[in-house]
């Protein structure tokens, strides 16, 4: 037996993982008592979901749809003599031929209606090379500026409001500075679930200083451990936000040399802040059912603003109509305290993706080169894209790694638009949701089976390797073939040779990354950027704006949704939030290869509260809005959310929660709005 030492596959934390191999199959994954992340813990995802390497599902032989054969003729004729029947839907072939179809009819969709009816969709689930590569093959051979990423359903407003306000998207300190620090505040983040080592560390320093404060629309595990238990309206972060900043300012708490040394603003911010109606915490007290946020809000305002603080922060600040701003809220509160730039205070936005974080500085968002240095030509966001099928403007899709028909908002819409288009390729490990509605389907290579760097949510980056042999082809062995056929040049031989050129290409933050040095730091990992040595901590002398000084943005909050039903008390109906489980990943399509998970969590449960039990008379319900509605789903009754307030996952495919949610976006940058809308509840009898 071997022990092969690599990165888990599944969040933004990036765990060391260590695996007992025998005749190449995996037997146990663990992490060794000195991980550096994962402090010798894993979660139950990383430690038993590795099942999905060797499912009989694993997508092992490129397929091609028969459909799209019989519309295209000329393509038939060509490979004809390579195909061999599957089934009814699908014929399968091998490698060269699907990509000789895919170029074909590629050329002939840019020959037909222009180089921009081309798009590329995906990534955040493969390594840094294989991102870099994507991108750079849209961009440059097929000549269209339109690259997307997951990001844009979760954290692309960190990235805005960050950028906006501080010069980088990034998380300012290692994990281990929780140990550092003296107050924390999660806001928007349930992280015993969705980043359950970053939570150990939360967990043990708040025993042990009694130092949390916890932010949520409902309550959550964490709130057992936090002196302040906040649970608070739907939709009313940036209100909470503000307020913070009201009292730091009106009580003058706010740290005047560093606020004149290194930002600007400021003096406008106040102004704006202390004339704003919705700051003062006492507006808490006409909102029925909260009135205790009042005070609370000022005792947190106080110890974060004294202490040496680090806020934490996840989907739920950013899946918002006003995500971004929130964010930029955030880094106010930093910026005034002074609470950044070093150990022990910051701000860590928890990544959901192994390398979503990697896989935007490799430049696969459509206004960022790598790097993030500005492209020649800017693209569209993932949104904008699915409008420009339905009006015909795109034709074909590349899909790597993403689920596009279930992770994506307003499904119906989604599902019209990709009934227009004449090609959509796919990269994927199994049959998913927007493999089965694909022309061409590839099998690749899973994070378990390749060499490649993989950045989690500190900047951390991990050189991953095998940790058992597979013959499938990794992501950008497919794209070679693919690049060489449409005209370009790509004559790469390994993933070196690529993340070489990112080196060069993005030498801001990887020049001194090599891959010698990262397996020398394979346990420890290197935080970007990058150049002698590596950097834990960002922001310790300048930010990394033009001028090197922190900006103030402010955006007053906006009065709407639950809030404004409260106050004109008219609380009707029910305010539906969505988050994730700890047995399963987003999508689920590996975590549901172990049987241990799924029987944890075999379909997406709608959480209810006790005092609304009369409204729920049956077993299960389906949910409806104007957009769309759910499968129907179990109910479970349970004190942990308000009345009025509904919970689910969306982990699951055939629930299709998100049918549910329409075009309401972060008005920035297009983040759906997944954390909050108003259904209707059918009861299925």
């Amino acid at each position: 037996m071997e022990t092969i030492d690599s990165v888990c596959t599944y969040c933004g934390v990036g765990c060391d993982i260590a695996a007992n191999v025998e005749d190449n199959k995996i037997v146990k994954i663990f992490a060794h008592p000195d991980g550096v992340v994962s402090q010798g813990k894993l979660c139950i995802k990383g430690k038993y979901g590795f099942d999905f390497v060797d499912s009989e599902e694993r997508l092992r032989i490129p397929r091609i749809k028969k459909s799209f054969l019989e519309k295209n003729p000329a393509i038939k004729e060509a490979i004809g003599s390579k195909l061999n029947d599957f089934d009814a839907v699908w014929y399968e072939t091998d490698l060269d031929t699907a990509t000789t179809a895919a170029a074909m009819k590629l050329k002939e969709i840019q020959a037909k209606y222009g180089r921009k009816s081309v798009c590329s969709i995906g990534g955040a689930r493969t390594s840094c090379e294989n991102s870099y590569l994507f991108q750079k093959f849209t961009r440059h051979t097929l000549n269209s500026p339109h690259v997307d990423n997951c990001a844009r359903v979760c954290h692309s407003p960190s990235l805005k409001g960050m950028r906006t306000t501080i010069g980088e998207g990034a998380a300012t300190n290692p994990y281990n500075d929780i140990y550092n620090t003296e107050f924390m505040i999660v806001i928007g983040s349930n992280t015993t679930e969705a980043h359950p080592i970053i939570s150990n560390r939360i967990l043990d320093v708040a025993r042990e200083h009694d130092n949390l404060a916890v932010f949520d629309v409902r309550e959550i595990k964490l709130h057992r451990f936090a002196k302040y238990k906040a649970i608070m309206p739907h939709e009313a972060n940036l209100l909470v936000l503000n307020m913070l900043a009201y009292v730091i300012i009106d009580e003058e708490l706010y740290a005047e040399d560093f606020i004149a040394e290194r930002t600007t603003g400021f003096l406008a911010f106040k102004e704006k802040i202390l004339n704003d109606p919705y700051a003062n915490p006492d507006y808490f007290n006409e909102i029925e059912g909260y009135e205790y946020m009042a005070k609370m809000i000022r005792k947190v305002a106080r110890e974060y603003a004294l202490k040496k603080s680090m806020i934490f922060w996840g989907l739920g600040i950013t899946e918002h109509l006003d995500g971004s701003y929130a964010v930029m809220a955030i880094t106010h509160l930093a910026l005034m305290t002074g609470n950044i730039g070093k150990s022990g205070a910051g701000l860590m936005p928890l990544r959901g993706q192994n390398n979503v974080q990697g896989t935007c500085d490799m430049g696969m968002l459509p206004y960022y080169d790598p790097d993030y240095q500005t492209p020649k030509e800017v693209g569209l966001m993932t949104p904008q894209l699915v409008d420009e099928m339905l009006e015909g403007r795109v034709k074909a899709v590349l899909n790597m790694g993403e689920d596009l028909t279930h992770i994506h908002p307003n499904l119906n819409k989604i599902e019209r638009a990709i009934e227009n288009l004449e090609l959509i390729m796919v990269q994927e490990l199994f049959m998913t949701d927007i493999a089965q509605k694909a022309d061409i389907v590839i099998g690749v290579k899973s994070a378990y089976e390749k060499t490649g760097v993989y950045i989690n949510a500190m900047r951390r980056l991990h050189l991953s390797q095998p940790l058992v042999k597979s013959d499938l082809p990794d992501d950008w062995e497919v794209l070679k073939q693919l690049d060489n056929k449409m005209g370009g040049d790509a004559a790469y031989t390994s993933s070196k040779d690529i993340w070489e050129e990112v080196q060069r290409v993005a030498y801001r933050r990887f020049s001194g990354a090599d891959y010698i040095r990262l397996e020398r730091h394979r346990k420890r990992g290197l935080q970007w950027p990058v150049h002698t040595e590596d950097t834990p901590i960002l922001h310790q002398l300048d930010f990394r704006t033009e001028d090197g000084l922190g900006r103030f943005h402010y955006k007053q909050y906006e009065l709407r949704g639950m809030v404004e039903e409260i106050r004109s008390k008219k609380l009707t109906g029910y305010h539906l939030t969505t988050g994730r489980t700890i047995a399963h990943y987003n999508n689920a399509a590996q975590t549901k290869q172990t049987e241990a998970l799924m029987d944890r969590y075999s379909e997406d449960i709608l959480l209810v509260c006790e005092e609304d039990a009369a409204d729920f008379p049956s077993e299960k319900v389906i949910l409806q809005t104007e957009y769309g509605k759910t499968n129907p789903l179990t109910i479970k009754l349970t004190d942990k959310v308000k009345p009025k307030t509904l919970f689910t996952t969306f982990h699951h495919a055939d629930s299709r929660i998100n049918a549910l949610f329409g075009d309401k976006c972060d008005e920035l940058i297009l983040t759906a709005a997944f954390k909050s809308i108003k259904v209707e509840v059918v009861p299925v009898p």
